[in-house]
């Protein structure tokens, strides 16, 4: 009896385990799936308020990558070249653009590999490719690096804080940065080895401390995709000059709203 029970628990163990490996290997082959969302649409309607140029941007792995380009004056004012995140399209950052009309910058934003119609399949270093060809970009355009602003926008943040070490540009902006991409994973999948599995990292908490130019870190208290605390701790271990904008209410999309205009405002002022 006592060995039936035995031979019973062990087979139970035993399928617990192929069940756990069937997950891994799922989570392994699939988590880029889980981690781009090219298709995902947030926002609806939103028109283009400011002038933009289509533009195209190749990158050195001969992928064309679509972009907006926003000029004002090159030589006067700062360039912001604008990292979205890990969801949707251009069209999803209009409610964000719009606001630039009225500060006295010029933009790029590009959309990543395999988003907004681009070809190609995101990774992390598919996504440092990109952001270098983007920068690349305005570099020929005429633009001066110690004239460029990095924008990082939650994924996208781990490109501006990878291109922004050691380099000498005007700023960077990071807008609900995480820690780390396995720190974030271990949030949700607390039971997988992420450390192990985990392709991209996006090694945030790393890279800020190579970063010794200003740094603005915006982030809301309830963001239920990237937790407050990852922000705070970016901020906490930037160098100086470094000044924040957190708020209570905000969630991971945060509202772009009176008060965050004017900060980033002033954050840009503070660059010339």
């Amino acid at each position: 009896m006592l060995e039936k029970y035995r031979n019973k628990l062990i087979s139970f163990f035993q399928i617990i385990i192929f069940l756990y490996a069937l997950i891994l290997i799922f989570l392994y082959f699939y988590q880029r799936n889980l981690l781009y969302h090219p298709k995902e649409n947030n926002y609806f309607g939103d028109q283009l308020l400011v002038n933009i140029e289509k533009v195209k941007i190749k990158t050195d792995d001969n992928i064309e990558l679509l972009g907006w380009f926003h000029k004002k004056d090159l030589q006067k004012n700062k360039t912001i070249l604008f990292f979205h995140g890990n969801a949707g399209s251009l069209e999803n950052r209009i409610h964000k653009l719009n606001h630039f009309k009225k500060m006295d910058v010029n933009f790029l934003i590009i959309a990543w590999r395999g988003f907004s119609g681009n070809k190609g399949k995101p990774s992390e270093k598919g996504l440092y490719e990109d952001g270098r060809s983007g920068l690349n970009w305005l570099i020929k355009k005429g633009v001066k690096e110690e004239n460029i602003v990095i924008y990082g926008e939650s994924l996208g943040t781990g490109v501006a804080t990878h291109l922004s070490q050691n380099k000498n540009f005007a700023g960077v902006i990071l807008e609900t940065p995480f820690t780390s991409m396995v720190d974030a994973a271990k949030i949700f999948y607390p039971y997988v080895p992420v450390s192990l599995l985990l392709k991209d990292k996006f090694d945030n908490k790393s890279k800020i401390k190579n970063i010794n130019i200003p740094v603005l870190i915006m982030h809301g208290e309830v963001d239920q995709i990237v937790p407050f605390f990852m922000g705070k701790k970016i901020y906490e271990i930037a160098n100086e000059p470094k000044y924040s904008y957190f708020t209570k209410n905000d969630n991971h999309m945060m509202e772009y709203d009176e008060n965050l205009v004017e900060a980033l405002n002033s954050f840009l002022k503070s660059l010339n």
